[in-house]
Parts: C-alpha cells; sequence; structure tokens
C-alpha cells in the first residue's frame, strides 16, 4: 500500500519548488503560468526515529532508508500545473489536472502567503493579495470539480435509486468510487445531509448535494494548507491572519528545503530534512549567491519558524491528518531478520486499526491466507490475528508458508 498525496494550487505559488525540494527531481520552474504541463510524479519520505537505536541494532533497511537512527519511509508526491478560477470547468488546463489527483488520499494546497502573486498566478509585488482568497478558490475548485462528476451522472443515480432499487449510497459509490472515496464515508455522510434535507436524493437541491460533497471530502479527501514563501517578511502577519480566521496551516519555505537539500547532497553543509538546524561544512565551495541565500534562511526561516516546515508538513499530512502509523516486520523475532539475514528491513506505513491480518495480507497475499499468528517482539507474545496495531511495532507474522 503506498500513501498517495498530490499538490495543488494556483501558478507560481511554489508547487514545482515543494516538489524539487521533497523529491530533488529537476522539474521546471518559472513565473509564467502552466510551467508545468505534465504532472510531475516523485518519492517523498516520512521521517520517524527508528527503533534500532532501541533495539541497539544497526539496520539494514530495504524498502526505507535509516540515517542517523531516523527512519525515512517512502510515499508517492504527484506535482500538478496550476490551477486557475474555474478550472472545475475546464479553464486553463484545470479538469486535466484535477483528475490527475483524483487517486490521492489528501491534497496538499500550497498557498503564496507572502501575497505576491493574484488570483492567477501572475506575479506582483509582496502583501498586494490576500492569501485567504486561495484557500477559498481552491477549496471551490474541488467543490465543483466533484459536483460536475455528480451533476453529469445524476439521472442515471436516480433512475438506479428508483427503478432498479439500488440502495443509493451503493448509487452514489458507483460514481464516486474512482476517485477514492469510500462506501462507508459516502454512508455516513448520506445519513447526515438526508438529516438536514430529506431522506430521498431525488429531492435534493443543489445546496443539499454541495454539503453531501463538502462530508466526504473532509473525510476521505482532506485539504492541508502549506503556507510558502515564509523567508518574505510579510507572510508572517498573513499566516497569523490566516489562523485568526480558523485556518489550519503549516508555514514552509520550499525554496529554502530545496536549497539545503541541495547543498547537502553536495557535502557542503550537514543537513538532515526536518532537522531544527543546519552546519556549513565547506565555506570555499559557496559562492555569494549562496551565502547570501544561507543568511537569509538562517534569519528570516529557522531563526524565527524553526526550520523549513516541508518535512514537518508531509510527517503532519501522513501521521496526523491521514493517521498512519510505522509497523516493522520481521522474520526472526531474536535477531530481527528477514528470511536473506538483513536485520529491520522494512517500515511499512498502515493505517492506524489496521489488523495483524490485514496487515498480513498487505505483506503478501499468501501471509494473510496462511495466517498463524504473530509474535510481538518487545513482549515475546503471541499475537491473535485479530490484534490491533500500534505505532513502532516489531512483528514477526507466522503462517503454515
Amino acid at each position: 500500500m503506498v500513501v498517495e498525496i498530490g499538490i495543488v494550487g494556483k501558478p507560481n505559488c511554489g508547487k514545482s519548488t515543494l516538489f524539487n525540494s521533497l523529491t530533488l527531481a529537476n522539474v521546471p520552474t518559472a513565473n509564467y503560468p502552466f510551467t508545468t504541463i505534465d504532472a510531475n510524479v516523485g518519492v517523498a519520505y516520512v521521517r520517524v526515529r527508528c527503533v534500532c537505536r532501541e533495539f541497539n541494532v544497526k539496520d539494514n533497511p530495504v524498502n526505507s532508508l535509516c540515517i542517523n537512527g531516523n527512519r525515512f519511509i517512502p510515499i508517492r508526491i504527484i506535482d500538478t500545473a496550476g490551477l486557475v478560477p474555474d478550472a472545475w470547468k475546464g479553464r486553463g488546463l484545470g479538469n486535466q489536472f484535477l483528475s490527475k489527483i483524483s487517486m490521492a488520499e489528501l491534497l496538499i494546497h500550497v498557498v503564496d502567503a507572502s501575497g505576491s502573486t493574484d488570483i492567477e498566478g501572475r506575479p506582483i509585488p509582496p502583501g498586494s493579495h490576500d492569501p485567504i482568497e486561495d484557500v477559498r478558490f481552491l477549496e471551490r475548485e474541488i467543490l465543483y470539480w466533484i459536483y460536475g462528476i455528480l451533476d453529469k451522472h445524476w439521472n442515471d443515480i436516480i433512475k438506479s435509486v428508483k427503478l432498479r432499487r439500488v440502495d443509493p449510497s451503493e448509487a452514489l459509490y458507483s460514481k464516486l468510487s474512482g476517485l477514492k472515496f469510500k462506501l462507508a464515508t459516502i454512508k455516513n455522510c448520506l445519513e447526515l445531509v438526508s438529516e438536514a434535507s430529506t431522506a430521498d436524493i431525488s429531492r435534493w437541491n443543489k445546496d443539499a448535494i454541495l454539503n453531501f460533497i463538502k462530508c466526504i471530502t473532509s473525510i476521505d479527501k482532506p485539504i492541508v494548507i502549506a503556507a510558502n514563501k515564509i523567508d518574505i517578511d510579510i507572510a508572517y502577519d498573513n499566516i497569523k491572519r490566516m489562523k485568526e480566521h480558523k485556518i489550519n496551516v503549516i508555514p514552509i519555505s520550499a525554496l529554502s528545503e530545496y536549497i539545503l537539500r541541495k547543498l547537502a547532497s553536495e557535502k557542503i553543509i550537514d543537513y538532515l530534512p526536518g532537522d531544527d538546524d543546519f552546519k556549513v561544512l565547506d565555506e570555499s565551495k559557496l559562492d555569494d549567491r549562496y551565502r547570501k541565500a544561507i543568511r537569509i534562511i538562517r534569519d528570516k526561516v529557522f531563526n524565527r519558524y524553526g526550520g523549513t516546515g516541508v518535512q514537518k508538513l508531509i510527517n503532519y499530512c501522513v501521521l496526523d491528518v491521514l493517521r498512519y502509523i510505522v509497523v516493522y516486520p520481521v522474520k526472526d523475532p531474536n535477531k530481527l531478520t528477514n528470511g536473506e539475514g538483513r536485520v529491520l528491513p522494512d517500515a511499512f506505513l498502515v493505517k492506524r486499526g489496521t489488523t495483524l491480518r490485514e496487515f498480513a495480507y498487505l505483506i503478501h497475499e499468501d501471509l494473510g491466507k496462511h495466517l498463524l499468528y504473530g509474535i510481538d517482539v518487545r513482549r515475546k507474545i503471541r499475537l491473535k490475528a485479530d490484534y490491533i496495531l500500534e505505532d513502532n511495532d516489531v512483528i514477526s507474522v507466522v503462517s503454515t508458508v
């Protein structure tokens, strides 16, 4: 199971820079709309404390990385072209790119917190545009994009319910499952909207349908606001104002993160994504441009915000909003190895509430089918198939195969 997150926002807000900083991929960036003309898919990482230090072992990761006792677990990131107002109607490249992120579990909305781009993404002086408008605009685009899909098929949905006696939740699910909406979520939101409107969806008006969409998106396709360009002074006041409007934001500087990761990859600085500080290793390799950039990053980003916020953003999305936990499967519960003798080879991200049997199926279908029991490596006890996994569990899965 791969966690998949989409990056969305208007042109020139820093989406591609964020994608670059997360993946160190080289995609075009420039100050004009539609620089990104194809959806880019890359790999980013959730950072957690690895259990190797707890068990005092040197691990040999296979599906992830371990650096200085920090385990970096991969997720998939999708970067899309900038959305402009009425993208849901097909304006710009809207529909094409909205459909690209349909399979994402969560959307990161990158907002220019400095207000240095207008609603269309054109550069303007910092502070000239209100980033709160961008938050509202994108919420509307997502809402009406899904509304357009339902509206297109509404007559078919009603016919299924009225003529073929299909349950309303099943009829709606048939049109929404491709967007990664769950049947349970649809049933829950159907009940909530029916209480406020009517249980007969054929009598729903536009407002009822929109309220239903707001409900399902809040659960199955949440949006996290990444307030970008915090290195520009006016962003601080704008972020404060956004919070006063009850908008939950994660302040980030995508450009600062990209610069630090690039310099770290060249061994010029010592920096690990998510660190609250960095150290210059070789001053001689820094030209005047990078020296100036580092001064700004330290003064306006690290001293004010405690870091670039980029790794915090990813961790917040995956661990807090989507509620994933980390589980380490091993074959030998004593040596903490797999069949090839590698120590703590894998770290899996699984949804909170996942059972041992469900986890076994995630590893391999045969393992799930022939599961006998699990062993909790810490407590040295057997676990039943319905045991609910906990964060940082180290588990040996025992089966007949």
